[in-house]
């Protein structure tokens, strides 16, 4: 199973660092999670196609997770694209509502053209993706529609967790527990605490707890330029380390 980091930055701009994003490929399936802004260029990059896509899941609903799914929709009603296979949109209980207002904005431009889209909600029953793995949601706390997602293939155990945004919560431990690779928020830098985020110290305790075997820290605001992440987060975790960068690619 492949995880590609799409974007590792925030809601704020950055020359080298897309919003959220992350791409899942694993059996001949591929999944989004999140499509911050930049998402979409990012997978030009790599040659993926909008066609490409089974299913996108969002953390929540804050624009820099969710600024791209419009774009997406429109996208894919070039003829060129060609796509006539399902694609499955996932969010929070409240997301049916969230593209609801999305058709009420933008009319026909975000509805589908030759293939089928299924909106869903996602709580506490696992969602067969296809190809054999399996995503489960875990409510974290950032906002009342915030989520962590865990996608798992059962026939071979392997499992990767991302956390969207979240503060320190039961359900990141959750969803990140045996993980052989969680993919954990880190916004800001020890001493400079923002509620509903982390630090790298309390991703790494998150990560010890929940006996993760790699931890990929990402979304990194401004804050974070010229400090030593992967030392403030080595303080509470003793597995491998990762720093998100754009186009970062790690197999489980």
């Amino acid at each position: 199973m492949e995880t590609i980091v799409l974007g590792s930055g925030t809601s704020v701009p950055h020359p080298k660092r897309g919003s959220a994003g992350h791409l899942v490929r694993r059996g001949g399936v591929t999944l989004l999670v999140d499509a911050g802004l930049g998402t979409l260029q990012k997978l030009a990059v790599l040659g993926i196609s909008l066609g490409d896509p089974d299913a996108v899941a969002f953390t929540h609903l804050h624009l820099d997770h969710t600024a791209e799914l419009a774009p997406l929709l429109f996208g894919l009603r070039n003829p060129g694209i060609g796509r006539t296979k399902k694609l499955t949109l996932l969010g929070a209980p409240g997301f049916r509502d969230f593209y609801a207002r999305l058709r009420r904005m933008y009319g026909g431009w975000v509805e589908p053209l030759g293939y089928p889209l299924e909106v869903e909600e996602v709580s506490g029953e696992p969602v067969p993706l296809g190809g054999g793995l399996v995503l489960s949601a875990f409510p974290v706390a950032h906002t009342p529609q915030s989520v962590a997602f865990r996608v798992e293939d059962p026939g071979s155990g392997k499992a990767v967790a991302f956390s969207g945004d979240t503060d320190v919560c039961e359900g990141l431990v959750a969803a990140a527990r045996e993980a052989d690779l969680a993919v954990f928020e880190c916004s800001f830098p020890e001493g400079r605490k923002v509620e509903g985020h982390l630090t790298p110290g309390e991703a790494g305790r998150i990560a010890a707890q929940a006996g993760a075997k790699r931890l990929l820290l990402t979304h990194f605001y401004p804050e974070c330029e010229g400090e030593d992440i992967l030392g403030q987060c080595r303080k509470a975790y003793s597995g491998e380390i990762l720093l998100a960068e754009d186009l970062l690619r790690v197999t489980v």
